[in-house]
């Protein structure tokens, strides 16, 4: 599988993402058919989870949006990890500032 996820400014990509999406010869190739910003979405929707049950459940559900041909996780705000590009007023105020204040 190509390398394509920058880890200077994209998430890397973990393990158990990588054995879901060698799974199938389909997602394998949505998954390098997708921009690398938007593999960072699914990176990071994936992994910015408390459970594990949850995150599980984002890595079916990558599996099958990707087969589908959807190439980024529905209704997801996007990456606030992101160096490159500086976080919307609405990330900010609610994903950003209120984690700081927990």
């Amino acid at each position: 599988m190509k390398q394509l996820v920058n880890p200077n400014i994209f998430h890397e990509l973990p393990n158990d993402m990588l054995t879901a999406i060698n799974s199938s010869e389909q997602v394998k190739n949505a998954w390098e058919n997708i921009t690398p910003l938007a593999r960072n979405e699914w990176i990071c929707w994936t992994i910015n989870v408390k459970q594990n049950k949850t995150r599980l459940e984002h890595i079916e559900r990558m599996k099958q949006d990707l087969a589908k041909g959807k190439r980024r996780p529905c209704c997801w705000v996007g990456c606030i990890h992101r160096t490159d590009k500086k976080p919307g007023a609405w990330a900010q105020k609610v994903l950003i500032d209120k984690v700081k204040l927990n």
